[in-house]
């Protein structure tokens, strides 16, 4: 698939992937990478450039209304009016799929004890926190009884405990047979929820599988080191040399972009890192340098996108919208 806005921006090169029937499929990667394009396009909200899109069997070329039928998609902004209580909001989203009237009331009690919010489901919106408004946002996209559910970064902005919240809400829908597909900027959610992931940046696809058998392709511990002072290019390039010569490390990760805090730090892979942590603090001495910091740990998502990218991924918090005003 290919979406590009204009000659000289490609939002989506030439990416592929599969999801299977009753997974929770993890698309992450940074801000600008692509995730929301793609959402926005495999739920009909945005035209390919090219490529071929099959959703349970059918065509979206052919078949698009087919597809809207079995699709829920909860955006980044929060979509609820603040004017209305939460059961007025989802009395209104019943009405928008044109839900037999005798259906609404125990359909819109069911969604709201779903997502917790049965003791405010008369209070207005406007009263509610980012969590209570996120989590009736999602109930409004279970009101057509979705097969497939895309979430585009659900809990971007969340504290901690409203975070978890709708990480158990996702959990839960899927273990009554819901397909989710969800994208995210957070490395901790994708490892916690997704059953597979597909790692995109920069429009590309640039790593795929489970959370696990990603972390175990690095095959190597990471051991991250802070220096004081920033490296020039040849003191850079003669540590890097030294560093090589010691058995077991087995890469020294390049920065991508060269900044203060880049030339400060040098990532690290190699076996049985506890072994390797002296030798390398006794070479870092040598060469006249002095460590700040050193972190030895597993191989995590982070270090995934790291060997593919060459940088980490830094999460930009973006502020939830409190609400979409609709016209009167």
């Amino acid at each position: 698939m290919v979406k590009r806005f204009g000659p000289e921006l490609t939002a989506v090169d030439e990416i592929s992937f599969s999801v299977e029937e009753g997974e929770i499929f993890g698309f992450l990667g940074p801000n600008g990478a692509g995730k929301s394009t793609t959402i926005k396009i495999l739920t009909t909200l945005l035209r390919k450039t090219s490529g071929k899109i099959t959703i349970d069997g059918m065509d979206l070329d052919r078949d698009e209304m087919g597809i809207r039928r079995i699709l829920g998609y909860a955006s980044q902004d929060v979509g609820v009016d603040e004017d209305l209580t939460a059961r007025e909001n989802l009395r209104l989203q019943c009405k928008y799929y044109h839900l037999p009237r005798a259906e609404v009331d125990g359909k819109v009690n069911s969604l709201l004890e779903t997502v917790g919010l049965t003791e405010a489901a008369d209070r207005k919106a406007s009263t509610f926190s980012g969590g209570m408004k996120k989590r009736l946002d999602l109930a409004a996209a279970l009101v057509s009884d979705p097969r497939i559910l895309f979430l585009d970064e659900p809990t971007t902005g969340l504290d901690p405990q409203s975070r978890q919240d709708v990480w158990d809400y996702v959990e839960q829908l899927n273990s009554e047979g819901m397909t989710i597909f969800l994208t995210t900027q957070y490395m901790e959610e994708a490892d916690h929820l997704a059953d597979r992931l597909s790692i995109i940046d920069r429009g590309t696809i640039v790593a795929e599988g489970t959370p696990g058998d990603l972390k175990e392709k690095i095959g190597a511990d990471m051991i991250e080191v802070r220096l004081h002072e920033p490296l020039d290019d040849d003191q850079r390039r003669e540590a890097v040399s030294i560093l090589l010569g010691i058995e077991g490390i087995e890469e020294i990760q390049e920065c991508e972009i060269e900044t203060i805090e880049c030339r400060k730090g040098l990532m690290i892979f190699g076996q049985n890192g506890g072994m390797l942590v002296p030798r390398i603090v006794r070479t870092i001495d040598s060469l006249g340098f002095n460590i700040d910091q050193l972190t030895l740990s597993a191989p995590s998502l982070d270090d995934v996108f790291l060997k593919y990218t060459g940088r980490k991924l830094k999460v930009e918090e973006v502020k939830v919208s409190t609400g979409r005003r609709w016209g009167r």
